[in-house]
């Protein structure tokens, strides 16, 4: 049993696109989002759509969050995420924000080796992140009450692997604004074979250049582009 997880699709159609190619040549059982199939890229209806139109589970992001309840600004601020999540909410259809306002917060997969669940920040609130470079003592009781032999979060954006015990911590890293300094796509892929869990990290090349062309072309901040271009921020 393959798992392919990917995390922070950020309304990035073309990485999306050719994880989409890639997964065709790499055959998995399922694909799942872990979360934030809006901000920042040019993209988020055309991103929900594909999602919808593939059958992926998906779980509620902290960007899908602020779109899907329409929170106002955090603490008045006008930072970048903030400008592109307001400009979000007026390029999506109201069946696009019923979308993402029906995502659960986690989800769980049974496999023959045991428990994956998979969440986007921890496993009642996307908003607040899991410390994957947490004291091992932490992550052993955190995978002790979820029952689980692979956990699976994003919303850092960069591909993490850690193994606690019996358990496997995986960020897929993101799909759609990688910062781990190399350009592409981030999937991460779990074998659910044999005695444990293997995890693989994959880097997918696309047309990064389309996809900053697209932030420039509907005057979103410029610095979204130079990090789609560069995997890196600043």
């Amino acid at each position: 049993m393959r798992i392919a997880f990917l995390s922070d699709l950020h309304g990035n159609i073309h990485a999306l696109t050719a994880v989409k190619r890639f997964l065709n040549e790499n055959i998995v059982n399922a694909v799942v989002v872990v979360g934030d199939l809006v901000g920042y890229g040019a993209s988020p209806g055309p991103v929900i759509d594909f999602v919808q139109r593939e059958g992926w589970p998906a779980t509620l992001g902290s960007s899908d969050l602020r779109v899907a309840l329409d929170f106002g600004e955090r603490d008045g601020r006008r930072g970048v995420a903030d400008q592109v999540l307001q400009w979000t909410k007026t390029t999506l259809t109201p069946e696009q924000i019923d979308f993402l306002r029906r995502l659960p917060p986690s989800g769980r997969i049974s496999t023959p080796v045991g428990r994956v669940r998979y969440f986007h920040g921890s496993p009642h609130d996307p908003e607040q992140r899991l410390d994957l470079n947490a004291p091992a003592g932490q992550l052993e009781r955190l995978a002790d009450q979820l029952a689980a032999r692979v956990v699976v979060v994003g919303g850092t954006h960069v591909p993490f692997i850690r193994n606690i015990g019996d358990t496997v911590f995986v960020d897929p890293g993101s799909v759609g604004l990688t910062l781990n300094h190399e350009p592409g796509a981030d999937v991460a892929i779990v074998d659910c074979i044999g005695r444990k869990p293997k995890v693989t990290l994959h880097k997918v090349p696309y047309d990064y250049s389309s996809s900053a062309f697209d932030i420039m072309a509907w005057n979103l901040p410029p610095v979204i582009a130079d990090v789609i271009r560069t995997g890196r921020m600043g």
